[in-house]
């Protein structure tokens, strides 16, 4: 879903001091950043973009850079026809709804992209949010509450931690992509509760992808309702981009399907796709959807089209494919340690010795002309320090090639290889 790439995703208790300073909690941060400014590194959360040319190139510090972590994987953002039907929107429909979804804020335009989902994942039921984040954090929040009980992978996103702990449900963590830890946690459930896996199709940090045909039939056979987060799949991965729960054949025995639009889609907002014959009550008693203003008719003008498109965008998902397949073989050539022994989905993971030289290589990158996320810990799983990759079906294949000399160069230079 959104990226909070430094924040943790899940929660980290902080203690304030004894002076009562509301912000002493976060002094060891504050440092941290301090030190790593201090040593000459530019800002890497706080990078502008100048001007964006395209799905994979914008000005940063006055030169022509490649964009490789914007998570515009199928690269809609300049797409004509969706741009067109946000310009469409904005002359017929004004700039914003200016109230939520259960007052005024429902125009024609969030029906027609909830039509084009529930086409697109050919399910009952579709609901639109304001953002991944809320609908991650309403549907499991509302659906899970106290007395239920949630298991969940260790390394899930902020947003899904969040949806718990608003929620009030008992937390049960697992080990990271593990069937067996999965199904001891379950069979320590008491009998009678009310139960919610929540898995990820991709996992944002590695890019490495679960095994959900299994562990959405232990969660079955324990009786347990099951909510998939395809943020990062889909657009991309399945037959019809669905995402792994589709590629995997297990899309059928999922309750709920999170998504969001600001990743293959191409613009802002978030959504949850069931085929539950009670799903339609959620409208009015989810809190993050009834208290929240809608989207702009624009947003969802451009999603809905987006989303059409990619009904038919196998093409492209083939093309990202393969722009994977050679950034993963030609880093893990040069020497360069990453997150997965093989590509699993459009992330690709370089895993940093530390905090220092990841900045040092980020850094060198931007040098080169190249943007990546630089993604450190709490954040991270095992306290790694990652610069994480993220392909487009829009790079070429010589812009591919291109990125891997600038990460030779960088990474000689830095001592990384």
């Amino acid at each position: 879903m959104s990226e909070g790439i430094s924040q943790p995703d899940a929660p980290v208790a902080l203690e304030a001091t004894e002076s009562g300073d509301l912000f002493s909690k976060f002094d060891p941060l504050i440092k941290q950043r301090s030190d790593l400014l201090a040593s000459g590194v530019e800002d890497p959360f706080n990078l502008v973009m100048e001007k964006v040319l395209s799905p994979t190139r914008a000005v940063c510090n006055g030169r022509d850079t490649i964009l490789l972590g914007t998570y515009n994987y199928m690269g809609m953002t300049f797409d004509p026809d969706v741009i067109q039907a946000g310009k469409d929107a904005l002359d017929n429909y004004g700039s914003g709804t200016t109230g939520s979804r259960v007052l005024n804020g429902t125009y024609q335009g969030h029906k027609e992209c909830e039509e084009a989902l529930k086409e697109f994942y050919a399910m009952d039921h579709a609901m639109v949010f304001s953002t991944g984040y809320q609908a991650n954090l309403g549907i499991i929040s509302t659906i899970a509450g106290k007395g239920d009980y949630i298991v969940l992978d260790i390394d899930s996103h902020a947003s899904i931690w969040d949806g718990c702990s608003l929620g009030n449900a008992e937390i049960v963590p697992f080990r990271h992509n593990d069937i067996e830890a999965l199904e001891k946690r379950l069979k320590r459930i008491p009998e009678g509760a009310g139960k919610l896996v929540v898995l990820e199709g991709v996992y944002s940090m590695l890019g490495d992808i679960a095994p959900l045909k299994e562990m959405i039939a232990v969660s079955k056979a324990h009786g347990a309702m099951v909510l998939v987060d395809e943020a990062h799949s889909m657009g991309f991965i399945g037959p019809n981009g669905r995402g792994v729960a589709e590629d995997q054949g297990c899309l059928d025995d999922v309750d709920f399907v999170i998504g969001t639009f600001s990743k293959s889609v191409g613009t802002v907002g978030g959504f949850c796709v069931s085929n539950h014959p009670k799903f339609e009550i959620m409208r009015l008693v989810c809190r993050p959807y009834v208290f929240t203003a809608s989207l702009p008719p624009s947003v969802v003008a451009t999603a809905a089209t987006s989303i059409r498109k990619l009904m038919h965008g196998g093409n492209k998902r083939a093309h990202l494919w393969e722009n994977s397949k050679t950034l993963h073989g030609g880093l893990t050539k040069l020497g360069f340690t990453l997150g997965t022994t093989e590509p699993q989905s459009a992330i690709v993971a370089v895993i940093m010795p530390d905090l220092q030289r990841g900045a040092a290589m980020w850094e060198a990158l931007l040098k080169e002309g190249l943007y990546v996320n630089l993604a450190r810990p709490p954040a991270t799983p095992a306290n790694m320090t990652l610069l994480r990759c993220s392909l487009c079906a829009e790079h070429s294949a010589e812009e591919v090639e291109t990125i891997l000399g600038m990460f030779e160069r960088a990474g000689k230079a830095v001592g990384i290889i």
